[in-house]
């Protein structure tokens, strides 16, 4: 994991420690969208065990890398939340474009609609589609 930024990497405007810093040290997220902000930053900073912890058991994967292949680093760009809904008492959907760069190559744009539930009080991940 990287060093802690002091603005949060998810773009809110928010420092770091009053934004998705909490949710990372195990607080519960608000809603799916601050769930899916907090996610976002993990990547930023190279937290996969956040990442594990934050995905439904049912969709996690066993292992998550996050290493770069050599000569092909990425760096997050930046992140902007186009719409949250709750779909149910305790499902939602957010859709976002993550922004980032891999290896020196252009910048590009990542297209998701994620798809959450909440469980005894906790928010997860469940899986999401890519466009």
């Amino acid at each position: 994991m990287t060093a802690l930024p002091k603005a949060c990497p998810c773009d809110s405007g928010a420092p770091y420690a009053r934004c998705c810093g909490p949710l990372h040290a195990g607080a519960p997220a608000a809603d799916a969208r601050a769930l899916m902000r907090s996610r976002y930053s993990a990547y930023v900073l190279g937290d996969a065990d956040y990442l594990l912890a934050s995905w439904h058991p049912t969709t996690r994967p066993a292992a998550l890398s996050l290493a770069d292949a050599p000569g092909r680093r990425t760096v997050w760009l930046g992140l902007k939340v186009q719409a949250h809904a709750s779909t149910g008492p305790d499902t939602a959907e957010v859709s976002f474009t993550a922004r980032l760069r891999v290896g020196g190559g252009s910048a590009r744009r990542l297209h998701e609609r994620s798809r959450f539930v909440r469980e005894d009080g906790h928010w997860f991940y469940v899986d999401g589609d890519v466009s």
